[in-house]
């Protein structure tokens, strides 16, 4: 390998690490947008500007970090030029596919770790096989891995996982018994000393976290903050409360600048601490090649070089730190990583993006069981007054009309003064950790002291939190892994070996931007949503109805393609229903969530609707569950290979399809065009089914009898004719329920 080639792998770093950058940001751009942006803070243009400078003042902090990718996993003394570039370049090809898997997923994961376990396991892999080339005893592999620091930085990244919800539980539990939700009648008296607290964290953490690593702040200055910490802190505490409480007096809502003041500060914290998970191995490249250069023999000389202190070119982390911002702004992805940490940590019940497993079922159960424990010790006066300090209903003074945030102004803002906390305290004390496991972890813990994860959504809340969490376990170990086998492929095929990663790496990228396309058209293609931005009751109720007509539009074409398909035996087509079960039953569950919203949102405007609306919930559960059963009976049916349905059972069964679609589409076309339907002749309908079923339940008696149906296919046959006759019913009741509710709607908004 020539100094040449060796210059092509320095360039190929450094395209790989704009890509990086982006695809880093997307996924770590969760640890301080979802404070400002779940609560609502501001707008996002707002929110977003404010990150942006952040960022660009983070960038210039992050020089102290870089060390870490030249020297704080190997020593670098032990390597040569071609074999650290081979490390190098295994790292970054896996680092690009490794976060894009997912981003691509919705799932945030610590680039901190990502990088550290891919340097760990390229550089084991390049020194095991060196050590083999040279007959060594493997055993040397000791003196080639930093393995202290390595190890320090994985219990440091655990402890973190624990400590932060630990901490973003106790101090949220404890704000909440001091303001309650109701939290703007006691914000007046003492927010200020409160804010000053916040402020003090957050103000703190942007001075200890920026002076270790920045470009510009002399290592006098960065002494003298070490040895004044609580004479600082006391000033930053007594001019933040004297602020605050002057801005209380001007009646500014104090909580809006201390989350706005966090972002900030959060967002400095990542460009100055994850920027050498992006840019950090490229910079360590193009100092091995420069080192190389200046040597005798380029090739074969040691890179002791790398494990002496360099500053990186302010150029290079301002053009790194412009990527990220660009980054923040358009990257569709992030918005997906963001999502999933705001539906685990939403106040209100809604869409539970995962299902629950044993594991949260067991943790949820156990967790019930200690507090049916704790109540049995706490007196019962203790236990009324903290109860009544947690209830939520108290809060809906704070919420603005419109869409409604998914937690409020002090959660928010207790999220980020923990977070800004723990980092800050272990950055003071040099303990490794990653800003991705405390934010999301806060935000958990907070979560579950604000009884977010109530007995409706707690165990759907644990999966996904276990989901996240094994995430980050997975991280560390494909990042090891595939960095291992990357760095013996390049190990072996030189430049060949490089090329087709890169290709491989290529083609990954673009199947899972697809598939992330894919899934961003499903999403927004929906017809169904939760209905928080609808503040007009009427149209509440108007936009359930609408949502139940798409809803028996879908069951309607999918009964009849199951039936076809089932005449059929296609198997192929009845699986394709089959996976879309769960997509109704998400739609079915939405509407009738939807249908309680708008109850309450008429209570709230002191209207009523007819008793019968509430029903409507009912009765789409028993629809979905009649459409459910006759899906999977068709699957199993002709999965199983049983015997098809008779001549004679498939003419009977196609009368009961078009009757039964004529009374879907009818109930169907009155929701949508929200007119008047012909009560009567849908009735008669209703009518003709029935007498229908009867007589073909008659004749399949016969058919029992002469042995011509078998009894599988007789429970099949029976099970389609009953949730016929089933749904037909159900689509009456809610075309009464939808005459009576905008009745009464109509006659109370008269009077």
């Amino acid at each position: 390998m020539n100094m040449e080639l060796l210059f092509v792998g320095v360039c190929i770093l450094g395209v790989i690490a704009m890509l990086d950058i982006m695809v880093g940001v997307s996924n770590d751009a969760v640890n301080f947008l979802n404070a400002s942006i779940g609560s609502k803070v501001a707008p996002r243009v707002t929110i977003m500007a404010i990150a942006s400078l952040g960022i660009m003042l983070g960038v210039t902090f992050s020089s102290g970090m870089m060390e870490i990718a030249r020297s704080g996993i190997f020593h670098p003394r032990y390597f040569t030029m071609p074999e650290l570039l081979t490390v190098f370049l295994a790292v970054m090809i896996t680092d690009i596919i490794l976060l894009d898997l997912f981003n691509t997923y919705g799932l945030p994961t610590s680039t901190t770790v990502s990088v550290v376990f891919e340097l760990l396991g390229a550089a084991v892999a390049i020194s095991l096989l060196k050590l083999h080339q040279a007959g060594e005893s493997l055993a040397l592999i000791a003196d080639h891995i930093n393995s202290t620091r390595a190890f320090a930085i994985i219990i440091g990244i655990l402890l973190s996982v624990v400590i932060a919800f630990i901490c973003g539980a106790i101090v949220q539990f404890f704000s909440r018994l001091l303001f309650t939700f109701d939290y703007k009648k006691r914000m007046r008296r003492y927010g200020a000393l409160w804010g000053g607290v916040a402020l003090s964290s957050i103000t703190y953490f942007i001075v200890v976290k920026g002076a270790r690593g920045t470009t510009f702040m002399s290592s006098a200055t960065v002494d003298w903050i070490d040895t004044h910490t609580l004479p600082l802190l006391t000033v930053i505490f007594a001019c933040s409360a004297t602020l605050l409480f002057l801005l209380q007096f001007a009646r500014i809502n104090i909580l809006k600048p201390i989350i706005l003041v966090g972002t900030f500060a959060l967002a400095m914290s990542f460009a100055a601490n994850d920027l050498v998970n992006f840019i950090g191995v490229p910079l360590a490249g193009l100092n091995a090649y420069k080192a190389a250069l200046a040597s005798p023999s380029p090739l074969t000389v040691n890179m002791a070089a790398l494990g002496e202190a360099v500053r990186p070119d302010t150029l290079f982390l301002l053009l790194a730190g412009v990527i990220m911002v660009v980054t923040l702004w358009f990257s569709k992805k992030a918005r997906s990583v963001s999502e999933t940490e705001l539906r685990l940590s939403q106040q209100d019940e809604g869409n539970e993006r995962f299902e629950s497993i044993f594991l949260s079922r067991a943790l949820v159960r156990l967790v019930l069981h200690i507090f049916d424990s704790v109540r049995l010790i706490v007196p019962l006066w203790l236990r009324n007054v903290v109860s009544h300090r947690l209830d939520v209903r108290a809060g809906r003074s704070n919420l603005e009309t419109g869409e409604r945030p998914t937690f409020d102004l002090l959660r928010a803002s207790v999220n980020l003064m923990v977070a800004s906390a723990v980092v800050s305290f272990a950055t003071s004390y040099r303990l490794p950790l990653s800003t991705t496991y405390v934010t999301f972890m806060v935000a958990m813990g907070s979560s579950f002291a604000d009884r977010a994860w109530g007995r409706e959504s707690a165990v759907y809340r644990v999966t996904g939190v276990l989901t996240v969490i094994g995430g980050w376990f997975m991280t560390a170990l494909i990042a090891f892994s595939l960095a291992a086998l990357f760095a013996t492929v390049i190990f072996y095929g030189k430049a060949l070996g490089v090329v087709l990663l890169l290709i491989l790496a290529a083609g990954l990228i673009i199947n899972a931007h697809r598939k992330h396309r894919s899934m961003i058209r499903e999403a927004f293609s929906e017809k169904i949503f939760n209905l928080k931005s609808i503040s007009d009751p009427k149209s509440s109720v108007e936009t359930t109805f609408e949502h139940m007509a798409v809803l028996l539009r879908e069951i309607r074409l999918s009964l009849d393609a199951t039936l076809e398909a089932l005449f059929q035996e296609n198997i192929d087509d009845l699986g394709v229903h089959r996976k879309r079960l769960s997509r109704l039953q998400l739609w079915s569950n939405i509407i009738s969530a939807n249908v309680f919203k708008a109850m309450r949102l008429l209570d709230q405007k002191g209207l009523k609707t007819c008793q019968k609306y509430a029903q409507s919930a009912l009765r789409l559960q028993k629809l979905s569950d009649g459409h459910r059963d006759i899906v999977l009976r068709a699957y199993t049916h002709v999965g199983n290979h049983h015997r098809g349905l008779l001549p004679v059972q498939i003419e009977e069964l196609e009368s009961v399809r078009r009757l039964l679609n004529d009374i879907l589409l009818e109930v169907e076309e009155t929701f949508t065009r929200r007119q008047t339907a012909d009560l009567h002749r849908l009735t008669q309908k209703d009518r003709q089914l029935r007498d229908l079923a009867a007589e073909l339940n008659r004749r399949q008696i016969v058919r029992i009898h002469d042995n011509t149906s078998k009894t599988r296919l007789s429970l099949l046959f029976y099970s389609i004719v009953g949730n016929a006759m089933m749904i037909s019913k159900q689509n009456l009741e809610l075309l009464e329920v939808f005459h009576l509710s905008f009745g009464e709607i109509e006659e109370t908004l008269k009077k």
